[in-house]
């Protein structure tokens, strides 16, 4: 996983008024937190934000976060919008260590056809589109695949049937459905006929 270096400034003033006229000025306010550390106002330069996490591990991006000279190996965890423009308004960075695991969001990608599913005319619903994994952040996956090919109908396929790489765990439940079949239109029909 590569690092991206991300400048911030640790001078920014409190209060509502103050983070309107860092947005303006194209910042944005956000907290340096974590284990060991007092939490550390800071604001970082809107543009190298998005470049930060643009790349293909997103939100997941470990960012070597120089705050006026105090470095800090972060990933961007909580981060609130503007609720009409969509703009970042605030952002919470969290002090990780690189050899420690970590939770973290990825998506799911559901891959395959499932044949035996649509030859009983039924339909595959996909429950969970994000699974919540414990890894290390060098081996946080960009996206999780799960492979409904071998579905059928009336069968389900959940959180611990996925086929996670080495040193990536479910967070969560592992009993919850990511995968669900149901009957479909035309199968309801020939149900419902005498």
């Amino acid at each position: 996983m590569s690092e991206n270096t991300l400048h911030a400034s640790t001078d920014r003033a409190h209060g509502s008024r103050n983070s309107r006229r860092l947005r303006t000025a194209g910042n944005i306010p956000g907290v340096v937190y974590g284990e060991g550390v007092s939490p550390l106002p800071v604001s970082v330069d809107a543009k190298s934000f998005r470049t930060a996490v643009s790349g293909d591990q997103g939100l997941n991006s470990l960012i070597d976060l120089d705050a006026d000279g105090q470095k800090f190996v972060v990933m961007a965890r909580e981060i609130q919008r503007h609720p009409v423009r969509g703009t970042v308004s605030h952002i919470d960075f969290q002090v990780v260590d690189p050899h420690k695991p970590v939770v973290a969001v990825v998506p799911l990608h559901m891959i395959g056809d499932a044949v035996e599913v649509r030859h009983a005319d039924w339909e595959v619903d996909q429950q969970l589109f994000n699974l919540e994994i414990l890894s290390r952040p060098d081996l946080i996956p960009t996206h999780i695949d799960v492979d409904i090919s071998d579905l059928k109908a009336g069968s389900a396929i959940r959180v611990a049937d996925l086929v996670l790489p080495e040193g990536v765990a479910p967070a969560g439940d592992t009993d919850i459905s990511v995968v669900n079949t149901h009957a479909g239109r035309a199968a309801k029909t020939v149900e419902v006929k005498p």
